[in-house]
Formats: C-alpha cells, sequence, structure tokens
C-alpha cells in the first residue's frame, strides 16, 4: 500500500468520496484469562455456501449503519466462495434461535488469524453477548496453531470497538487511511444508513 508522506494540513475529497482511518491491532499469545463460555441459550450457525441472502441480511443489521458495504456489493459467486472456504469459518450467533450477530475468522495464512468480522445487532449491545462473543472467538481462533490473532477496526465503528479490542487482549500496531466511495450515493446502500456520517453529494 501507498505511504502517505503529506504535510500537515487538510485535504480536499473529491465529490462522494468518504475517508476514515482505521486502527489494526493484534494478539500474539493465547489469552491465559478464563474465557467466558457461550450460555445455553446462545450458538453459532455455520453459514452455508447458497445462503447469501440470509448472510446479507445479517450483514446489513449489524453493520448497516457503521458504514459496512464490502459484502453487500460483492458479487453473488465471490461471497459464495467465501462462506465454502475451509479456511474461512463464518457464523451467525443466536440467541434463542434468533440471528443477533455475526462472526468470521480467516485462517488462510496458516500461522495466523484474522477475526475479519465482528458484531452485533444493535438492539443485542450492551448486555454482554459481545462479551461472550469475542471469548468464542477466542477460543475458536486459539484453538487452530497459530502465533498471531489480528483484526482492524475504524472511525466509521461504534466507539466503543476500540477500547473493547484492547480490553479482549489486542494491541495497535497500525495505523491507515482508507478512501473509497461512498456506497449510499452509487445506491449500495440506504441514504438514511450510517446517519452519522454526513452526505456529501
Amino acid at each position: 500500500m501507498p505511504l502517505l508522506d503529506l504535510a500537515n494540513d487538510y485535504y480536499d475529497l473529491p465529490p462522494g468520496k468518504l475517508a476514515n482511518v482505521a486502527t489494526f491491532l493484534e494478539m500474539r499469545e493465547k489469552p491465559t484469562r478464563t474465557l467466558v463460555p457461550l450460555a445455553k441459550n446462545l450458538s453459532l450457525r455455520k453459514f452455508a455456501s447458497h445462503d447469501l441472502d440470509g448472510f446479507r441480511d445479517l450483514f446489513k443489521a449489524v453493520g448497516q449503519d457503521l458504514m459496512w458495504f464490502s459484502r453487500v456489493i460483492m458479487p453473488d459467486a465471490e461471497l459464495a466462495a467465501i462462506l465454502a472456504h475451509p479456511k474461512i469459518k463464518t457464523w451467525c450467533f443466536e440467541l434463542n434461535g434468533k440471528a443477533v450477530g455475526l462472526l468470521e475468522l480467516n485462517f488462510e495464512h496458516d500461522t495466523e488469524c484474522e477475526l475479519a468480522f465482528f458484531g452485533l445487532v444493535p438492539s443485542a449491545i450492551g448486555g454482554g453477548l459481545g462479551r461472550m462473543l469475542m471469548d468464542e472467538a477466542l477460543r475458536q481462533a486459539w484453538a487452530q496453531p497459530i502465533s498471531r490473532l489480528w483484526v482492524h477496526t475504524c472511525t466509521f465503528d461504534a466507539p466503543q470497538a476500540l477500547p473493547f479490542y484492547v480490553r479482549s487482549g489486542f494491541s495497535p500496531f497500525a495505523r491507515k487511511v482508507e478512501f473509497h466511495d461512498d456506497p449510499r450515493l452509487q445506491g449500495k446502500l440506504p441514504m438514511s444508513a450510517s446517519p452519522h456520517i454526513p452526505i456529501l453529494p
């Protein structure tokens, strides 16, 4: 990726473009603390490769107001390949059989794992489900012979995301700026999505 070498200043973005700052975090050792187990009414259900609509419905429910759009605009064949990939584990997090969260772990690199997607639907936030889902993610990731688990979050995410990852045992190691088209202006997300990010046509 190109290294920005810019003078300290404000820079105009082209019309229809968005910019956000991403923080990358990693965990180099398996947690030594006791991980919280899933309660009896909680479960993980792996997405089937053909369940594109079910996946996208949950993806939007979790991330539409956090400017998640990558899997919404992804071609069906590419998404189906991800859901079928033997080294990518994509789960629906369920409470009493109802979808309340999304978890994806990517083991494509044999010595490491990416916590690719992690989140709860808004109505499930604040009751301790996030801690249980994170601890299950850590349990699943470190059950494999990895030496590194990593994740990234950004300024479009909920403000509590970064401190939550740090409390979970991740340490920041890099910061990057991402530029992309506003998916709302392209019709990929509704104009009402992510109301905290102003639309500038």
